[in-house]
């Protein structure tokens, strides 16, 4: 229906009537208009988002300069233009590397005029659904965190420190030889006892002190830190849109989400990589809406975070996992950091994803807009 609106829209003019341009330009989902020869004849914001191209090169191009060889897109535009109809296919991969190696779509097409001279193509991404079922799945596993870190700290904190206390006497009475096995008794007490600190945040579930927080200002004080220690030796770049709206959050969470996010960029890229790039983005994505868990209508997410690195990537195997509790792509992590990160973006009623590709690695949050205590300026 959407198709065949803008189809008479467009019919018999190279360019929108200035409110159809409006209504064009804020539909959700990615729109390109296509001429017979493939030529792109005007593309939508989302568009632009979608390609990671401007409106301006996508207007120089043709639709197959920036598909894959072979796309389905194409067949499905050739199709169009034949039979003079709608044609729709669904859960088609029309992935690039610089779009990302998957992105699974449904595609609509609908002629632009009787006369085939084009079509107007509409994508909508199928990924974001399995993302918010994902991150349903992460909330469920971060509860059951919670419950086991109650029980670790009561069951298991006591017992280690009389263990650690036996040990300490021990290394009184024992020869030299002796005394290093006490100390590691003690070493990895000590070690077992920090592991269930690091869990014991999880069972806190005091309701989250928010205020308006400026995301710009957060991204800066992360890069300040991460740039004076760890990542020293990695370029930063940064994509802001400078008219973002301000975010509902508690700020001192957020320094700890996105340097937790920052930190794993930077130990994926390593210390020996001569070209490590670290870029933060933020953008205003509307259509974006969450169904809570005991919410009674769903929220709107439009305001998008990226952290994006060119390093390895993360092991296809646990890519799906990767937010649950002790699934870590690091031989040395305990595995806790980004399921802390899904549950303190969870309890600001936000989302948080991974799409991961070799030396092209994003995470992006997705969380809601300040809404003043006095109604003005709603999330809306």
């Amino acid at each position: 229906m959407q198709l065949d609106r803008l189809s008479r829209l467009t019919e018999g003019s190279q360019s929108f009537a200035p409110t159809a341009q409006l209504l064009f330009n804020n539909l959700p989902h990615p729109v390109l208009a296509v001429a017979r020869d493939g030529s792109i004849r005007d593309a939508n914001v989302a568009a632009e988002s979608f390609f990671e191209l401007s409106r301006v090169m996508l207007l120089r191009l043709k639709l197959a300069d920036v598909l894959p060889f072979g796309s389905p897109l194409l067949s499905v535009v050739e199709h169009a233009l034949t039979r003079g109809a709608v044609v729709n296919e669904y859960r088609v991969d029309i992935g690039t590397p610089r779009i990302g190696a998957e992105r699974i779509v449904d595609i609509n097409a609908a002629p632009l005029s009787a006369n085939g001279e084009g079509v107007v193509i509409m994508l909508q991404e199928r990924t974001i659904a399995d993302k918010m079922d994902r991150q349903l799945t992460h909330r469920g596993a971060a509860r059951s965190v919670t419950a086991l870190a109650a029980m670790l700290a009561h069951e298991i904190k006591n017992p280690l420190s009389g263990i650690r206390g036996a040990a300490q006497l021990l290394e009184t009475a024992v020869t030299d030889e002796d005394r290093a096995l006490t100390r590691l008794i003690c070493d990895e007490t000590d070690r077992i006892v920090k592991l269930v600190d690091r869990m014991e945040i999880f069972s806190d579930e005091r309701p989250v002190e928010r205020e308006s927080v400026n995301i710009h200002a957060v991204f800066d004080h992360v890069k300040r830190i991460a740039q004076a220690g760890f990542a020293r030796h990695i370029r930063f770049h940064e994509s802001y849109d400078p008219s973002l709206p301000p975010v509902s959050a508690n700020r001192d969470q957020l320094i700890q989400v996105f340097l937790n996010l920052v930190k794993n960029a930077a130990e994926a890229i390593g210390e020996d990589t001569i070209d490590g790039e670290i870029e933060l983005s933020t953008a205003f994505r509307p259509g974006v809406r969450l169904k809570t868990p005991g919410g009674v209508a769903p929220v709107s997410l439009p305001l998008e975070f990226c952290i994006r690195d060119n390093g390895p990537g993360v092991a296809e195997d646990i890519i799906a996992h990767l937010f649950d509790p002790f699934v870590s792509n690091k031989s040395s992590g305990t595995g806790l950091g980004l399921a802390l990160v899904a549950k303190i973006i969870g309890d600001h009623g936000g989302i948080v994803e991974c799409e991961s590709h070799p030396r092209r690695t994003t995470f992006r949050v997705l969380m809601p807009m300040y809404a003043p205590t006095d109604g003005r300026g709603g999330a809306e």
